[in-house]
């Protein structure tokens, strides 16, 4: 492992003893690029600081939400308010009322929609839907797609399982795994075989319109409206998983973007500001099958607490402002073009794809279209380019198969200062 600062190896060395692996999401940890993690302090804007003192401009920001920046002063303002009156009731609020009102507002495919406490509970409570609006059994997911670590969909996933190079987990029973149906991304053909063999089985199909957990992986020309139409053919429920394409990729997510709209959304990330907070929602024949008016149950006494609802709220309406669209999608490319710049002029193995305020570069010659194709890049090399842009005051996320995040807060200084620093760390290498 590579030296971290004497604060963070102190610490790094204790969370080891109480915690396993020493954090508490295998993401945070650093042994696929060789280092032990620094362990943040403090965060305002578009930069972080360290335990011993070190800054760094942040493009992970907390894996997505922070579309704002840290700290954002009216985010904060709103949630301190909001705690002074209480952190949690366990019963109905205002607040939870107007989240939902806003979410089925800003989003294409919301009639209504529950509050839950991450991404993980958002899919997770949309496939049980699913299953007991449909009837059905079988879910089909596609590799290298990550969406929370429920049982059932673990296998060929994306995010800090392609990363730790785990291929299944243990613990998942095999009877709960065969229920999910494994594809290839960007293939419609495998998609309606598998419709083919199962006819009248699948209950849905979960995607993540804009793959994000293998890399930045944007859909083909027509496979969302062809996934869209098998769906209907074959009577299953289209969900897509936007925990990190919401409001990222566009003010009404991938679906507003790309213009096709699922049976089910779920959404989680920005919409608490950092805080944790998820939802699911779609049309309301499907969501009036949930518990108390149907029989398909799902609970959370956090579910929609004060604090995550105001940090939501304040967001949501700062997204709202004009232009705020466009200034992200300028930095975002702004950044991207002077990075692939600076890979092509070192003659490095590279192939980028960016869709909005979120971008990956793959260390292949590409394309990229899907898992397979992701798993060529050289990791070895990602992870000499990661060494040496982060001691340059550069925090990307820790992992060749995940996403670089825009936020509102990186502007032209911080992007030149990016550029400069990915400069120096391509000639190290």
């Amino acid at each position: 492992m590579a030296s971290a600062g004497r604060r963070s190896q102190e610490l790094w060395n204790r969370a080891q003893q109480v915690i396993p692996g020493g954090v508490n999401s295998p993401v945070r940890a650093m042994a696929s690029v060789g280092l032990t993690p620094p362990f943040i302090k403090a965060g305002r804007g578009c930069r972080i600081e360290d335990v011993d003192g070190n800054r760094y401009i942040d493009y992970v920001g907390s894996w997505g939400p922070l579309i704002l920046g840290h700290a954002h002063p009216e985010v904060v303002a709103a949630v301190v308010k909001a705690a002074e009156r209480g952190t949690s009731f366990g019963a109905p609020t205002e607040a939870e009322v107007r989240l939902g009102e806003k979410l089925c507002e800003i989003v294409p495919s919301l009639e209504q929609v529950r509050l839950v406490n991450s991404g993980t509970e958002a899919t997770m409570s949309a496939l049980r839907l699913a299953r007991g609006f449909t009837g059905r059994d079988l879910i089909v997911k596609f590799a290298g797609g990550y969406h929370g670590h429920a049982d059932g969909l673990l296998a060929s996933a994306g995010s800090g399982l392609a990363t730790l190079g785990i291929p299944s987990c243990p613990g998942v029973p095999a009877a709960v795994a065969g229920l999910t149906l494994i594809l290839p991304y960007n293939d419609l053909e495998a998609v309606e075989e598998a419709f083919s063999r199962h006819p009248q089985e699948i209950a849905a199909v979960i995607v993540e319109p804009v793959a994000g957990n293998m890399g930045v992986v944007e859909p083909l020309e027509g496979y969302l409206a062809g996934l869209r139409a098998l769906c209907d053919s074959f009577g299953a429920l289209l969900i897509f998983d936007e925990v990190i394409t919401g409001f990222r990729v566009a003010l009404g997510g991938a679906q507003a973007r790309y213009g096709v709209m699922p049976d089910l959304t779920c959404l989680g990330k920005i919409i608490g500001g950092g805080l944790p907070v998820g939802a699911y929602g779609g049309r309301r024949e499907i969501m009036r099958k949930i518990a108390p008016v149907g029989p398909v149950y799902q609970a959370g006494t956090l579910s929609g607490n004060p604090l995550a609802t105001a940090a939501g709220l304040k967001v949501l309406e700062l997204l709202q402002i004009p232009k705020v669209y466009e200034t992200l999608e300028e930095t975002s490319a702004r950044l991207y073009n002077g990075l692939a710049k600076l890979f092509a002029a070192r003659g490095l193995p590279h192939y980028g794809q960016r869709v909005g305020a979120m971008f990956t570069f793959f260390c292949t010659e590409g394309p990229v279209t899907d898992w397979e194709s992701a798993a060529t890049s050289d990791t070895k090399l990602f992870a000499r380019f990661y060494q040496a842009i982060l001691k340059r005051g550069i925090y990307l996320a820790p992992s060749q198969f995940e996403a670089t995040m825009i936020s509102l807060a990186h502007d032209a200084e911080a992007v030149e200062q990016t550029l400069a620093a990915a400069e120096e760390a391509l000639k190290e290498i």
